[in-house]
């Protein structure tokens, strides 16, 4: 036998379990993620803008008149807004949309979407726990002072000079924060869908 070449050949080496991938996201699936964003950030952004028009006209404007009239103005301000099928869906649909709009990014992928979606849904809930806790009760004891002709007690008046405006600048400064907070996520968004 000659001394030749060696024929040995090693054995395979099994390559490495490749990760586990998750399933790339459909463009349908994208683009609703993104629909639902962008109709969740113009929502959030009509209520900061409704709370701001509040904090630097309607309040002040009340304020500089006289009782009786921030009576009257306040109930019909209330009655317009409480009667306004518009407002209350914008009102609600805002947080459904924020919520439905983090799990859709979520399950796309997108983490930090996500994230930014989930916290601006967080400030907007906190937005909506106030108004129903401090904001309508103080609406609803309004409503039910009385004749405003035969008031004598306007105590009302200083609560809603003090506690409602003070909550109600509160409303701005979290929709504001949500509102920045989907506008980074709308920015995001876009770049990791290109």
């Amino acid at each position: 036998m000659s001394a030749g070449p060696s024929s040995f050949v090693p054995p395979e080496q099994p390559s490495p379990p490749a990760p586990p991938s998750t399933p790339a996201p459909s463009a349908s699936g994208t683009r609703l993620a993104g629909a639902v964003l962008i109709v969740s950030t113009v929502l959030v952004g009509l209520m900061a803008g409704l709370f701001f028009a509040f904090d630097v006209s309607v309040m002040p404007g009340l304020a500089a008149g006289d009782d009786q009239t921030y009576v009257t103005a306040m109930r019909a301000f209330n009655k317009a807004i409480d009667g306004n099928p518009l407002f209350g869906m914008a009102f609600l649909l805002a947080l459904a949309a924020a919520v439905l709009s983090a799990v859709l990014e979520f399950r796309g992928g997108r983490r930090a979407v996500a994230l930014w979606v989930g916290a601006a849904a967080v400030a907007y809930l906190v937005v909506l726990l106030i108004t129903f806790t401090v904001n309508i009760p103080l609406n609803n004891e309004l409503a039910d002072a009385g004749d405003v002709t035969r008031m004598k007690d306007f105590e009302i008046v200083e609560r809603f000079r003090s506690t409602w405006v003070t909550t109600n600048i509160i409303r701005t400064l979290l929709c504001t924060t949500a509102l920045a907070g989907l506008a980074r996520a709308l920015l995001l968004h876009g770049r990791t869908t290109r």
